[in-house]
């Protein structure tokens, strides 16, 4: 009996978008969403993808808070970290599965708070098995 082997796939979505309660950062180059990003598809060609993460690409976080929403769920845990200028962040799948097709992803600003950021863009990576 054979081991199961796995390749590592992803997609890459480029979002540009700002959020926040206003248009107040100068990034022409992004555009204003409000609370919420755009909801963005992507697809997994495979029916059991395991161990799953998104990497973040942001600029100007301010506050703890913000969502990752993938399929309609938010990821467990904080999902998006203070720092200012760019980071690149990533977060583990937990709580949500990636499903065989289309799959969707958000992200969702804390409106509590009266941050503004831009998400540049997202990797979704995540685990195949070989033939």
């Amino acid at each position: 009996m054979s081991e199961q082997r796995y390749r590592s796939n992803y997609a890459l979505i480029d979002v540009s978008e700002h959020l926040g309660p206003d248009d107040d950062l100068d990034v022409p180059w992004a555009e204003f969403v409000g609370d919420e990003s755009s909801e963005y598809s992507f697809s997994v060609p495979v029916a059991d993808a395991v161990d799953g993460y998104v990497t973040v690409q942001a600029l100007d976080v301010a506050a703890y808070g913000h969502e990752i929403v993938v399929n309609g769920k938010a990821l467990s845990g904080f999902d998006i970290p203070p720092s200012s200028g760019w980071q690149c962040w990533m977060d583990v799948m937990a709580g949500v599965d990636l499903r065989e097709g289309e799959n969707t992803i958000r992200i969702r600003r804390d409106p509590e708070t009266d941050d503004s950021f831009v998400i540049g863009s997202l990797r979704v990576t995540w685990r195949e098995p070989t033939e």
